[in-house]
């Protein structure tokens, strides 16, 4: 039986691009909803969409999962659970940004234009049957350090928006053949993977829910070390549980 059964707070994680409106009333009722139900971490709010990672009691989390369906844009919102001893945050912030993952590149817009989604267990097959594939890591460096995909390409990121800057370091033939890229969440690969389809590679793909959804569907297949992730925990295991 997993560690989590005995574990008290529940930790999420879900993004959606959509566009948003009436920012600061959504922002005030999220806010308020959280503080009622003593729930911390982030939600960012953007004309684009939505980005949070929030940690408390399961039954809080249950009923801030139940309120975020009552509100039309977020009543699809696709959860990434993991379990924790004590909070994975220490407080409570929901902020207005220009966007909810900053790469400030206007051309970019992933409710147009976004690379196709390749589910965990599809990727593993293609790991498995050793498939010519360019493995690509959108993270930053000291994220890769925790841990990342066999032969994955880094691209030595400070900050995502080197991202496509850094793309010129990829040998020219890697437009050809499929790319598959990966992130902690999924998020990063929704804009990564357009910034490389308005660069000419023909055929990319972004890993369905990230490291974390590839954690919880296929365990540490192909995968050495940790996933970096930004709270209290500073990084979990293929069992999605903090390291030692």
């Amino acid at each position: 039986m997993s560690n989590s059964f005995f574990m008290k707070f529940n930790n999420i994680a879900a993004y959606k691009f959509v566009q948003l409106t009436q920012l600061p009333e959504l922002k005030q009722q999220l806010l308020q909803k959280c503080r009622a139900l003593a729930i911390k971490g982030t939600i960012l709010l953007s004309p684009e969409g939505i980005n949070l990672m929030l940690s408390g009691p399961d039954a809080a989390i249950q009923a801030i999962k139940d309120h975020l369906r009552t509100l039309a844009d977020f009543s699809d919102l696709h959860y990434k659970n993991s379990f924790s001893e004590e909070y994975a945050f220490k407080r409570l912030f929901v902020k207005i940004k220009p966007e909810i993952i900053t790469l400030r590149d206007k051309a970019v817009d992933p409710l147009k234009e976004t690379g196709a989604y390749l589910s965990p267990v599809e990727f593993k097959h293609w790991l498995d049957e050793k498939r010519d594939i360019t493995i690509l890591d959108t993270r930053n460096d000291f994220e890769i350090e925790y841990g990342t995909f066999e032969n994955a390409v880094n691209l030595h990121l400070q900050r995502f928006t080197q991202f496509s800057e850094a793309l010129d370091e990829l040998d020219a033939a890697a437009k050809e053949k499929p790319v598959v890229m990966f992130c902690t969440g999924g998020i990063r690969c929704e804009k990564a993977s357009a910034v490389m389809l308005n660069q000419g590679f023909k055929q990319v793909y972004q890993l369905e829910g990230g490291i974390l959804n590839y954690f919880e569907q296929c365990g540490d297949s192909h995968y050495k070390g940790a996933c970096f992730v930004f709270d209290e925990r500073i990084a979990l295991d293929a069992k999605l549980e903090p390291i030692a």
